[in-house]
């Protein structure tokens, strides 16, 4: 049976919403001293942060491993909804970056001011997302939590974003007032990181939405083929998340008359699947020796 890790992603994110949440208000408080168009814009994607962490933690609470009478196959599809979900947020962070640029550049209207204070607490910022993204893509890969990794690669896109937009702030403030406009500049950059980690989580998430194969039939025929009294494998078929769970259906036909032999062969064609990919749940339907297929998998 599947390990439960569900109170280990809800401890992560529940640490994590609340360090974002010191994100969002010290990235506010600095572009509002500052008046920072490409640092607000920053501040908008942390509150994509700090929303993906809480649409997580209510994916977690329903994307329980186990089956049950409704929904006998898990919910382990709960947790990639959860991961979509980020995807859809990191589209109304770019939407409202792009506004707010565009809103720039035509009032033709920019100031930006950037004290010592303001710069210390963007790098107090920063070493805090590099410490979220670290956490959470540790933890996530330990217990292979799609929700963890999608979010720890959405922080990570946030690394970059606040350093670009601490190098633009400390050029602007160094240099000519011409130099105002680099901040505005600097947000549009913003605009395509943000879409690039919405296009890998979605990327990511979708093919475990639409049932997309799991295991290359290949791998499965040529491990059941060698099994004996196996004499064909046809119609394979797999689903899931490699590491959490994967269903795997097939037609085997064999050498045998009797029941009982068969199931034999079945069961060690079981323990071999799980020894290569556990957790698995493998249906097997047996046909006689002398049936023919040659069809290896669906067309």
């Amino acid at each position: 049976m599947q390990a439960d890790n569900r109170p280990i992603v809800q401890r992560v994110l529940l640490i994590t919403l609340g360090l974002n949440l010191a994100v969002l208000l010290l990235k506010l408080v600095v572009s509002w001293a500052t008046g920072s168009l490409s640092l607000f814009a920053d501040a908008l994607h942390s509150v994509t942060d700090s929303a993906n962490n809480i649409v997580g933690l209510v994916a977690v609470r329903f994307a329980s491993p186990q089956p049950d009478r409704d929904h006998p196959y898990g919910h382990h599809k709960f947790e990639a909804v959860g991961a979509f979900a980020i995807a859809a947020f990191l589209g109304v962070a770019c939407l409202e970056i792009i506004r707010g640029a565009v809103s720039s550049l035509w009032e033709q209207k920019h100031a930006v001011r950037l004290g010592g204070a303001d710069l210390v607490l963007l790098l107090v910022v920063l070493a805090v997302n590099i410490f979220v993204a670290w956490y959470e893509r540790r933890v996530g890969k330990q217990i292979n939590s799609p929700i963890l990794l999608a979010d720890a690669h959405h922080t990570l896109g946030d690394i970059w974003i606040t350093i670009g937009v601490i190098v633009s702030l400390f050029i602007v403030s160094m240099g000519a007032p011409s130099l105002q406009w680099l901040d505005v500049i600097v947000a549009i950059p913003v605009t395509g990181l943000v879409l690039w980690s919405g296009y890998e989580i979605f990327r990511t998430s979708l093919p475990i939405l639409v049932d997309q194969a799991a295991i290359p039939p290949e791998k499965i025929y040529d491990l059941v083929m060698a099994v004996e009294g196996v004499i064909n494998c046809h119609d394979i078929a797999s689903r899931g998340i490699l590491g959490q769970q994967v269903f795997i259906e097939m037609h085997i036909v064999v050498a045998v008359e009797d029941i009982a032999t068969a199931h034999r062969i079945t069961d060690k064609i079981e323990a071999i699947l799980d020894s290569n990919y556990a957790p698995v749940r493998v249906t097997i339907h047996v046909e006689p020796p002398d049936f023919i297929s040659h069809r290896l998998t669906y067309e």
